[in-house]
């Protein structure tokens, strides 16, 4: 299916408008005033452990990382001082660091003041090769207190341990792995974005000013939310986007055998879209969506300790086959496409969608508690098939037949539960009073 679709289902699906395009948030606070000031708190560069680094970022102390807000200084400022740690290179526009405004013409509606992307790179010792860059990269900035984008509890810190601490422990992880073998030939660019949350904006404003051209980049692998294999499948999106990952992928995975489901589309709600939107092949990482998904209890506590190292040490394959490759990929373009981002109203049923592919329709990772989809009985592993009298192919299916409804109106549910076809009803509700 398109990732277009898959974006505006996931919004219409979880409740929630991430990425928040549209949404006015020029009335926040100015950053860094959304609650009292604080100071960073220290942490241990002595070889901290992955486990170690999402504890740091979604401390407490970091209020949530809201982008721009003094929490998200001290998560750049922590991950900049893990760079020059491990002997990388600065490669921002200002040492580690790009700024940027928040707030611009393409996001009018972000909130004033800047972000900062982090920036950092493991040079490569090939002469010819070492030009070009292997984009490593994981948004660090997460919902701060909720006010926008929150599927759980306003006003209380939403720590964001799998979304998206994890992705940046796992990305410094494959560069401490990277850093102490032998150089590869071509360079390997680390960023930490900023701005995610609120549209891709970090991601966006790097692909418009690089600072290692894009034509000089062979890939872009994305790492947001990897931190809950727990024996599941990590779903590996961007399959689509070079014949080449057919054959790497499988290599990379060679004793670690962690359980893949591939996803072809290049285009999703993370920061890899802004570099296949101007033709990198992407790879993004993904290990699903659970029911702390942008909730004030997604916390380090639930993070899968083993299951992040190996990703980590996937990730780091992955990279140093990209960087020693003679060649580049073959970048295949448009597949899935970019498109608008779903709005806020509508019929509501209350399903969180499991994004492992299934031949056909849409299999629920679990339902929200006092939903339609709870009172209806639905649960985790059912695979939904038609609401109504319309059919459900895909997450863009449902989005469609949804919108085919009115909030109150009940419907017929029909549904696959351990290969059984069967039918429930359900009474819609408003999206507008979803708990």
């Amino acid at each position: 299916m398109r990732a277009s679709s898959r974006l505006g289902a996931l919004v219409l699906l979880l409740g929630t408008s991430q990425p928040l395009v549209g949404q006015d948030l020029s009335g926040l606070t100015p950053p860094g005033e959304l609650r009292p000031s604080f100071n960073c708190p220290g942490f241990d560069n002595e070889n901290p452990r992955p486990i170690e680094t999402v504890r740091y970022l979604s401390d407490d102390s970091l209020q949530g990382r809201f982008a721009g807000s003094s929490g998200e200084v001290c998560a750049g400022d922590y991950i900049a001082t893990r760079f020059a740690a491990l002997g990388l290179e600065p490669a921002g526009d200002d040492g580690f660091f790009q700024e940027l405004d928040l707030a611009s013409v393409t996001q009018p509606h972000a909130p004033a003041g800047t972000g900062r992307n982090v920036i950092a790179m493991l040079r490569g010792a090939d002469t010819d090769l070492s030009g070009s860059v292997v984009v490593i990269g994981a948004h660090y900035d997460h919902l701060g207190f909720g006010e926008f984008g929150s599927t759980g509890e306003t006003g209380e810190i939403h720590n964001g341990a799998d979304d998206n601490a994890s992705g940046v422990a796992a990305m410094l992880e494959a560069a401490k792995i990277l850093s102490a073998g032998p150089p590869p030939a071509r360079s390997i660019l680390f960023i930490a974005f900023t701005g995610e949350e609120l549209g891709l904006i970090g991601s966006s404003y790097y692909a418009r000013n690089p600072t290692v051209s894009l034509a000089r980049t062979l890939a872009m692998v994305n790492l947001d939310m990897v931190g809950r294999l727990n024996d599941e499948a990590m779903i590996v999106y961007g399959m689509g986007t070079a014949p080449e990952w057919e054959t790497l992928i499988p290599e990379a995975n060679e004793g670690l055998d962690i359980p893949l489901a591939y996803e072809d589309a290049g285009y999703g709600p993370s920061d890899h879209t802004s570099f296949y939107a101007a033709d990198v092949p992407v790879l993004h990482f993904f290990t699903n969506v659970h029911r702390d998904y942008h909730r004030d209890t997604d916390d380090w506590e639930f993070i899968d300790e083993e299951g992040l190292g190996r990703i980590a040490s996937f990730t780091a394959n992955v990279a140093d086959l990209l960087a020693n490759r003679p060649t580049r990929l073959t970048v295949i373009p448009g597949v899935g496409e970019p498109g608008d981002r779903a709005g806020g109203y509508g019929a509501w049923l209350g399903t969180v969608p499991d994004f492992t592919p299934v031949d056909k329709g849409v299999l629920l990772a679990g339902v929200t508690a006092g939903s339609p989809a709870a009172e209806a009985e639905l649960q985790k592993g059912d695979i939904l098939l038609g609401i109504g009298e319309h059919s459900v192919d895909d997450l863009q299916g449902m989005t469609d037949a949804l919108a085919k409804h009115a909030p109150g109106q009940q419907v017929e549910i029909t549904f696959l539960r351990d290969e059984a076809r069967m039918t429930t009803t359900a009474r819609l509700g408003d999206r507008a009073d979803r708990p």
